[in-house]
C-alpha cells in the first residue's frame, strides 16, 4: 500500500509539472532573458516611429497568426521546396507585413539570449507594444509560448475572417476561437489603426448603398472601379492613433470594409457599436481583455514545438 501511495503521489507530481509547463506566465523571461521585454518595445518604438503604418501591421501579423493553429508563429515560416505555409494564403498574400521587424527582434534577442525567446512571444509583445505606441491601452502579455514546426495553407484560408464577411460569418468565425459576439466586435474596432488595399473595398464604395455618399466618393478618388487594386485607404480617420473613432465612422455610415460595416446594419451588434463610440475607456478595457484571451489561443508549451533560431525556418 505504502509503495501504491508513492506511486500516486508520483503520478500527480508528474502531472501538476505537466500542467505547470503548459501554463504561460507573464514573467516567464525573468531570469532567462530579463531585457527581453524592453528590447522589443525599443524596437517596435523605432519600427512605428519610421512608420506608423507598422503598428497595424504587428497587431495584424498577431492576430492572423493566432486564428491559424494557435498562437506559434505558423505565419512567419517561409515556403520551401516541398513545404507551403501561410504567408501566401489568400488573406495573408501580398497583405500581411511586418516580419522584417520580427526578423529584427529576433536577431536582437538571438545576441542577448541564445535559443530562449521564442518567435511566437516576440509578435505577441510586438502586437501590444504597437497599440500602446499608437496610444491604445497596454495589457500583461503571458509568455512562454514555442514555435510551431509546421504551419496550414489550407486553414489560413478558411478560418481567417475577410474584407467581405457578413456579421454571421464574422460570429461564426469568432465563436470557432470561443470568442462571444461582443469580443468579436471589440477585436474588430482595432481597424482603428491601419489601411486596407483597394481591392478589398471596391465593391463597398461602388456597389452598397449603406454607406455615406461623399465617403464613397472620396474613396473611389483613391480606388478607380477597376486598376489600382494595391491604392491604400485610412481604415478610419485617425488612422495613426488607436482611439474609437472607428466605431463612430460605422454609425455614420463610413466603414470602409464590408465586414466593418457589417457591424452597425441594423443588427444586434449596433448597440456594442454605440456603447464603443460613445466610451472610449470601456473600448480600451475590453479590447485589451481580449487581446490576452486571443494571445492564450492555443499555445505550444513545455517540449511541443521549438524555439526557432530564425523565425522564417524550423532549426536544421
Amino acid at each position: 500500500m505504502a509503495s501504491l501511495s508513492l506511486f500516486s503521489l508520483f503520478c500527480m507530481f508528474s502531472f501538476l509539472l505537466g500542467m505547470a509547463h503548459a501554463q504561460l506566465s507573464s514573467d516567464y523571461y525573468s531570469s532567462s532573458c530579463p531585457s527581453a521585454l524592453s528590447t522589443i518595445q525599443t524596437a517596435v518604438n523605432n519600427a512605428v516611429a519610421d512608420e506608423s503604418r507598422m503598428g497595424a501591421s504587428l497587431l495584424r501579423l498577431h492576430f492572423h497568426d493566432c486564428f491559424v493553429l494557435g498562437c506559434d508563429a505558423s505565419i512567419l515560416l517561409d515556403d520551401t521546396a516541398n513545404f507551403t505555409g501561410e504567408k501566401t494564403a489568400g488573406p495573408n498574400n501580398n497583405s500581411v507585413r511586418g516580419y522584417d521587424v520580427i526578423d529584427t527582434i529576433k536577431s536582437q534577442m538571438e545576441s542577448l539570449c541564445p535559443g530562449v525567446v521564442s518567435c511566437a512571444d516576440i509578435v505577441a509583445v510586438a502586437a501590444r507594444d504597437s497599440v500602446v505606441a499608437l496610444g491604445g491601452p497596454t495589457w500583461t502579455v503571458q509568455l512562454g509560448r514555442r514555435d510551431s514546426t509546421t504551419a496550414s495553407f489550407s486553414t489560413a484560408n478558411s478560418d481567417l475572417p475577410a474584407p467581405t464577411s457578413d456579421l454571421d460569418a464574422l460570429i461564426s468565425l469568432f465563436s470557432n476561437k470561443g470568442f462571444t459576439t461582443q469580443e468579436m466586435v471589440v477585436l474588430s474596432g482595432t481597424h482603428t489603426i491601419g489601411k486596407a488595399q483597394c481591392s478589398k473595398f471596391r465593391d463597398r464604395i461602388y456597389n452598397e448603398t449603406n454607406i455615406d455618399a461623399t465617403f464613397a466618393t472620396s474613396k473611389q478618388a483613391i480606388c478607380p472601379s477597376s486598376g489600382g487594386d494595391e491604392n491604400l485607404s485610412d481604415l478610419d480617420e485617425t488612422t495613426t492613433v488607436f482611439d474609437n473613432v472607428y466605431f463612430t465612422n460605422l454609425i455614420e455610415k463610413k466603414g470602409l470594409l464590408h465586414s466593418d460595416q457589417q457591424l452597425y446594419n441594423g443588427n444586434s451588434t449596433d448597440s456594442m457599436v454605440e456603447t464603443y463610440s460613445n466610451d472610449s475607456t470601456t473600448f480600451f478595457t475590453d479590447v485589451a481583455s481580449a487581446m490576452v484571451k486571443m494571445g492564450n489561443l492555443s499555445p505550444l508549451t513545455g517540449t511541443d514545438g521549438e524555439i526557432r533560431t530564425n523565425c522564417r525556418a524550423i532549426n536544421g
